[in-house]
């Protein structure tokens, strides 16, 4: 069944118009309950034959943000350190082992069987799309975001996907109740006639 109701000007403004990438944040929490629950509306989003290569490390307490900071940039690690939860966007080179079971139509796993090159590509393009879906689910459900990738990657896979090299970081993303005095004036958004060609 397709929706074909736009949704409210006050939805857009939440998930789009007035959004904004924070820096700080409010010393307020975010459950597991609410974790669970952007996981459950990002799932939805599509990815190519279903493969959902994005996998999810959600550190939450002192000491997995501690891990996290000692590999981002000297400017992100307050970012990592004081928000209530930074998720690691890491993504599955090896996720066509998954695809008898996520796209069972089909032999999809033959189609990346011994091409890693390939499966990479796949990895970061879809892994990167479930990014963004788990960010747009974050802002519907109330929450703010501030992603970045000024981070160590060869850092961040050794301290926590050390046991599965198959999986790599792609980027990080704090989550919260951001503080507004974190942020400054919005930076340009360009027409749509800038970077826009309708054939």
């Amino acid at each position: 069944m397709s929706a074909h109701e736009p949704v409210s000007d006050a939805a857009l403004d939440q998930i789009f118009r007035n959004a904004r990438s924070f820096n700080g944040w409010q010393d307020k929490p975010v459950s597991d309950v609410q974790i669970a629950a952007i996981y459950d509306l990002m799932k939805m989003g599509p990815t190519a034959a279903n493969s959902h290569p994005g996998r999810f490390v959600w550190c939450k307490s002192t000491e997995a943000k501690q891990k996290l900071a000692d590999c981002a940039a000297e400017n992100n690690k307050t970012k990592v350190l004081t928000a209530p939860v930074c998720v690691i966007v890491g993504m599955d080179n090896d996720f066509h082992e998954q695809l008898p079971w996520l796209f069972p139509h089909v032999d999809a796993k033959s189609w990346f069987d011994g091409q890693d090159a390939w499966r990479a590509e796949n990895a970061m393009r879809n892994a990167s799309l479930q990014g963004a879906y788990l960010m747009l689910a974050a802002r519907s459900l109330g929450l703010d975001c501030g992603p970045m990738s000024g981070f160590d990657p060869d850092a961040v896979n050794k301290a926590f996907f050390a046991d599965t090299p198959n999986v790599v970081a792609n980027f990080i993303c704090s989550i919260g109740y951001g503080d507004p005095a974190s942020i400054f004036d919005r930076s340009p958004r360009p027409d749509f006639g800038a970077f826009n060609t309708i054939l």
